[in-house]
C-alpha cells in the first residue's frame, strides 16, 4: 500500500506509533492521550487582521509579500499571500516567524547576532525551517510570548519587518 503526503509550506511529519506497526491479533485497546492543552495565541480574528494589515502596508510599498501568524506552539493560525507573491516569500514568512518563536528574538537581531555567533549561524544555517533574515517578531502580552509573525517576499527585510511591525500594532491592544 502506498501512502501518500502532500508538502506543505511548512514540514508535515508522520509518526510511527506501536499501534500502528502491531499485527491485528497483537492490538490492544490503549487508554486515550492526555490532551495536549491549546497553546496561548492570537485569536482567528485577531491573526487574520495583523495578517491583512501586514499585506495592506506592504501593498502600499509596491510589494508583495506572504505573511504567517503562528500561535506560542508554532502552530499556523493565517497564512496570507499578497496577490502576486512567489511561494518563497510565503515560506520565508513561516520560516521567520519560526526562527523568532525558537530563539525568542525578532529575526532582526537574530541576523545581527549570527555575525558574531558562529554556534548560534551553525544551528540556524543546520534547519532548513529557519531563517534569521529581519522579517520575524514575536507576539506577546505583558512578557509571555504568545506567538509570531513572519513576513516574507519584499525587497528588502527590513520592509518585511516595517510590515509585520504594522501588523502587530493594528491589534496589539486587543491581544490577550
Amino acid at each position: 500500500m502506498k501512502t501518500r503526503f502532500l508538502m506543505l509550506a511548512t514540514p508535515v511529519f508522520a509518526q510511527t506509533t506501536p499501534a500502528a506497526t502491531a499485527t491485528p491479533a497483537a492490538t490492544t485497546p490503549a487508554a486515550a492521550p492526555t490532551p495536549t492543552p491549546p497553546a496561548r495565541g492570537p485569536v482567528l480574528e485577531l491573526a487574520l487582521e495583523a495578517a491583512r494589515v501586514a499585506v495592506q502596508n506592504c501593498t502600499e510599498r509596491n510589494q508583495r509579500i506572504g505573511v504567517s501568524v503562528l500561535d506560542s506552539a508554532g502552530v499556523a493560525k493565517v497564512v496570507l499571500g499578497a496577490d502576486g507573491v512567489s511561494a518563497r516569500g510565503v515560506a520565508s514568512s513561516t520560516a521567520k516567524a519560526l526562527t523568532a518563536l525558537q530563539f525568542k528574538a525578532a529575526t532582526s537581531a537574530l541576523a545581527e547576532q549570527v555575525k558574531t555567533d558562529k554556534a548560534l549561524a551553525d544551528s540556524i544555517a543546520a534547519n532548513t525551517s529557519l531563517n534569521a533574515r529581519a522579517g520575524g517578531i514575536l507576539v506577546k502580552v505583558g512578557d509571555e510570548i504568545i506567538g509570531a509573525i513572519g513576513v516574507g517576499g519584499a525587497r528588502g527585510s527590513d520592509v518585511d519587518e516595517a510590515c509585520a511591525v504594522a501588523g502587530l500594532q493594528a491589534v496589539q491592544s486587543r491581544l490577550k
